[in-house]
């Protein structure tokens, strides 16, 4: 079964996913430093951080369905295209509307490059796929930090260039598939969003809204309190995203859905609130880790349980749980820049606490008793 998995054209989809996500991983905690020192507010930090999400969003339902009649190849193909000549971009753009159009672009790029499943197998062939990501989250940060510190985000820029003609080269190495024609009268409804799959998709939307926030104001947080890599918060988390991805298959066939999600729900307000009065690297690692917990098994189990309450049609189920989550992390940063034009970084994370509060009732008065 193994060897029906990891066919050639996987291997090289694991390989482009996972230079092109480093790409991602790499300017997560060095996007928001760069802009900083560029002179940008906290408002248009957010705006440039959250727009990546929303242009991710926006062409994600419309590559779904064009994806039922163009092969895979063209458009990871395209994407990993667009994402190298944005990469270089940066090295030429520096104002606040360029940037903005670049970082838009940024965002096509990786919706269309991050559409690829595979037909067979493909529960454990996503599960494989994903460590990717997950590999990428734990080196890219930490890596993008020592690139800028011990050489300058123009070097950065160009390591970004070079992995995005990595990916460009190895989706050039993949076979062309031929598409079959696909019944799925779904795909008709554009976004595929479905009414039975929102309740929990919201649940999952909230935890995206915090982390969309933390990756746009984090590592400036951590810089003003002295700590030369805030990469090492997001490796923490990445860490633990990897052990969950072992441990949480087992967990959640030993529990129900709900006694799994509500414990989880409460890392995010319990790291929030350590996080409003940390300011040593030591603190900020133990949120990592307590955040990463609850990260780790909340998004696969809300994922599980979403798909439990529909039943059949579990594409539907998933591109509402994804959208809703996309715009979570686009909301994020733009609604939190606003929160810390009027007030600072400690208001900021225990608003996240409160985000985290809010998602925490709304689960356990309205999705849980009504599921």
């Amino acid at each position: 079964m193994t060897q029906k998995i990891l066919t050639r054209d996987f291997v090289l989809c694991f390989l482009a996913q996972f230079t092109f996500t480093l790409v991602f991983f790499g300017l997560l905690p060095t996007l928001p430093i760069y802009l900083s020192r560029l002179r940008s507010t906290e408002a248009e930090i957010g705006v440039l951080i959250g727009i990546f999400f929303f242009s991710s969003l926006i062409l994600r339902p419309f590559i779904g369905r064009a994806l039922t009649k163009i092969p895979e190849k063209n458009f990871m193909t395209s994407g990993a295209l667009l994402f190298a000549l944005t990469s270089a971009a940066y090295l030429l753009t520096s104002p606040f509307w360029p940037l903005l159009i670049v970082r838009l672009f940024q965002g096509i790029g990786f919706a269309l490059i991050a559409n690829i499943s595979s037909e067979t197998h493909r529960g454990q062939s996503l599960s494989y796929f994903f460590l990717a990501n997950n590999l990428a989250g734990a080196l890219g940060p930490s890596l993008g930090m020592l690139l800028i510190n011990h050489f300058s985000f123009n070097f950065l820029f160009l390591v970004c260039l070079g992995l995005s003609l990595c990916s460009l080269f190895i989706t050039y190495k993949l076979e062309s598939r031929q598409v079959a024609p696909s019944q799925d009268s779904s795909l008709k409804d554009g976004f595929l969003l479905n009414r039975k799959a929102l309740p929990p998709s919201i649940v999952g939307s909230f935890p995206a809204f915090i982390w969309g926030a933390l990756a746009a104001f984090f590592p400036l947080y951590a810089i003003n309190h002295g700590v030369a890599n805030p990469g090492l918060f997001f490796t923490t988390i990445a860490v633990m995203l990897i052990l969950g991805r072992f441990l949480g298959a087992k967990i959640l066939d030993l529990y129900s859905k709900e006694r799994i999600i509500l414990p989880c729900l409460f890392t995010y307000i319990i790291s929030m609130i350590i996080l409003a009065f940390s300011d040593t690297l030591p603190m900020f690692i133990l949120v990592a880790v307590i955040y990463g917990v609850g990260h780790a098994f909340l998004i696969p189990t809300s994922m599980v349980y979403t798909l439990d309450r529909m039943g059949s049609s579990p594409g539907p189920a998933m591109g509402t749980f994804t959208a809703i989550g996309d715009l979570g992390l686009g909301l994020g940063p733009v609604i939190m820049g606003i929160v810390l034009r009027f007030t600072d970084y400690p208001v900021m994370f225990l608003c996240l606490a409160l985000i985290g509060i809010i998602n925490l009732n709304y689960f356990y008065l309205f999705v849980r008793k009504k599921g």
